[in-house]
């Protein structure tokens, strides 16, 4: 999404001068009472290009929930907020890292929340540092993957909904995992496989076959 500034001059205004100028007038009060942090997340949405009518909705889904909610970077949003994580993959580009979760009791890539940042490739990157202990990763600043789920109440915590932005980080050399609390293990697995298997997150598996589908080389090489 190209966020107008105060000087920009829409190009429909000339097709239809008061129609549009009412249009353009109520579009940027809706731009001017944006906090930097949704601009941002906005821009960053805009650049992102779904290749199935899945992921167009959900980043409809994602673009108005920003513009209504200044603090979607923030847990204490309650009803929902934002949350990054990684496809972590190796330097060959054939596997990736699955964590099993302790509180939720599944395997899925390493994520978290924002906590305030708005900068979520890298919110992506640090969450991949923490839960995984890796050193040396890099992170891809535009979005990989989209995926808003409902995370079931917890003692005072209500039920809510993560808006999860997934993002691509490769692993350098050092491939050495270490587990920190919030898992009961992690692990390296191949892309095909986890393409493959009915017995993953969906979210997993679409992950999978989306990077085999940009990467087709990389399932000859895990061969």
């Amino acid at each position: 999404m190209v966020l107008l500034s105060n000087t920009d001059e829409p190009k429909y205004l000339k097709l239809d001068e008061r129609r549009g100028k009412a249009l353009y007038d109520r579009f940027r009060k809706l731009i001017v009472a944006m906090t930097p942090s949704q601009s941002k997340l906005l821009e960053l949405l805009g650049n992102y290009r779904p290749e199935c009518s899945q992921q167009l909705q959900l980043k409809a889904h994602y673009e108005a929930f920003i513009a209504v909610n200044p603090d979607c970077c923030e847990r204490r949003l309650l009803s929902g907020h934002l949350t990054g994580s990684a496809w972590l993959v190796s330097a060959d580009g054939t596997r990736a890292v699955l964590m099993h979760h302790r509180k939720l009791n599944r395997w899925l890539q390493p994520g978290g929340h924002a906590d305030g940042n708005a900068d979520m490739a890298q919110v992506a990157l640090r969450e991949a540092e923490e839960e995984t202990g890796l050193t040396g990763l890099e992170v891809a600043t535009e979005i990989f993957d989209l995926d808003c789920h409902e995370i079931a109440a917890r003692g005072n915590e209500p039920a809510h909904w993560h808006f999860d932005m997934r993002f691509v980080v490769r692993a350098g050399g050092n491939e050495a995992l270490v587990q920190n609390a919030e898992s009961l293990g992690l692990a390296w697995i191949p892309v095909a496989e986890l393409a493959e298997r009915d017995d993953v997150d969906p979210s997993i598996q679409r992950m999978a076959c989306k990077w085999l589908q940009h990467n087709p080389g990389y399932v000859a090489n895990a061969g």
